[in-house]
């Protein structure tokens, strides 16, 4: 299981290389995988899920995965058994704003058992499974659409982007923020971090960045895309500035307030040294009750496929940049070193989220 897709068959090396060996295996996968019955219909179908309580996207046996959950799910709208193939492996703690797999459902009446009945409209598909998903609390259907029969999720697939969550400051984790990102109590040096991406993107040999139990044949992928970023942190509530300034520009005259005595910051949280009164370091009692806000940055990894952990394993140096334990000189090195143990430690699965993975669809 991995926080990253894990591919069985070597990357193109060569971006010119005509038709590889990969392509070929991938022709053969796909052709396993199609459908022989014109009477069934595959359906692609993106899920969305919080990873904290499943054991990963795959099939497992005696433990709660995203594929058997799902599996069911079509099993008691349908009626019978199916097989679900994902686009992209996903680590227990991994979550996904959306994962894709794609599904083989023949229609048959459950009246008249044996007759065949035309497909299942998309949207009937999405609203059923839902229905039955609704009670798991941490995973849903956000979208499906038919496809031809050939069509494989994992191997159709164009790029795959991450997203990695990082809130960094001394106070604990916000109960609203716990095994949705990493807790990094030293502060980060962004411009460090953007300046280690830079390094990191492109055409490399990521045997640095692969983890053991990685089951591609190649070490060798083109990360696209490998940028930092700080965001508004979460949840966000606006201040009362903000309220005063989106009632001005509305014009609402029926819209009236009483500005209270103390401001409340962006999402009633407080910026780090709001709390301390600098002349006799005692708090503020008027900020009483209202948490220091830490600082959010996200990181985003874009590419076709992945390493197994290799986004995590990256993120772990990244943040070691950021921190100050390793330089821009120091990621030349560990990249160069082609061995994953020049590597920093992993950054753990709790921040990782599958954000899209991209098709051209027919």
């Amino acid at each position: 299981m991995t926080g990253s897709p894990t591919e069985s068959r070597p990357s193109k090396i060569l971006k010119t290389q005509g038709h590889t060996d990969q392509d070929k295996e991938d022709k053969q996968l796909q052709d396993l995988s199609m459908s022989k019955n014109p009477r069934i219909q595959r359906y692609l179908v993106a899920i969305e899920y919080i990873g904290t309580r499943f054991s990963g996207s795959q099939q497992q046996p005696n433990c709660r995965t995203v594929v058997g959950v799902l599996e069911e799910a079509f099993h008691k709208f349908i009626g019978q058994p199916v097989s679900i193939f994902c686009s992209s492996r996903t680590d227990a703690g991994v979550h996904a704003l959306s994962n894709v797999c794609h599904v083989d459902v023949e229609r048959i009446s459950k009246r008249k058992p044996g007759e065949v009945l035309p497909p299942h409209e998309p949207s009937v598909v999405r609203r059923a499974v839902n229905h039955f998903l609704q009670n798991e609390g941490d995973i849903s259907v956000i979208d499906v659409r038919c496809v031809p029969n050939d069509f494989h999720a994992r191997f159709k697939a164009q790029e795959r982007t991450y997203f990695y969550r990082l809130v960094s400051g001394s106070e604990p984790l916000s109960t609203f923020e716990k095994e949705r990102a990493w807790h990094v109590p030293e502060k980060l040096d962004l411009n460090a971090m953007q300046e280690a991406c830079k390094v990191l993107v492109g055409h490399h040999d990521f045997s640095s960045f692969r983890a053991a139990g990685c089951q591609a044949n190649s070490p060798i992928r083109t990360l696209d895309e490998l940028h930092v970023c700080e965001v508004r942190a979460t949840p966000y509530f606006p201040s009362i500035t903000e309220r005063e300034q989106n009632n001005s520009s509305l014009k609402d005259s029926h819209t009236c307030s009483v500005k209270p005595d103390v401001e409340l910051p962006i999402n009633s949280f407080s910026n780090t040294n709001d709390m301390v009164d600098t002349n006799n370091g005692k708090s503020n009692l008027e900020e009483f009750g209202i948490r220091r806000r830490h600082r959010s940055y996200v990181v985003t990894a874009r590419a076709r496929s992945f390493l197994y952990h290799q986004v995590r394993l990256l993120v772990g140096v990244l943040k070691c940049v950021g921190t100050g334990e390793l330089t821009t000189s120091d990621v030349e090195r560990i990249l160069n070193a082609k061995t994953v143990t020049a590597a920093s430690p992993m950054a753990p699965a709790c921040g990782l989220y599958l954000g899209r993975v991209k098709y051209d669809l027919p």
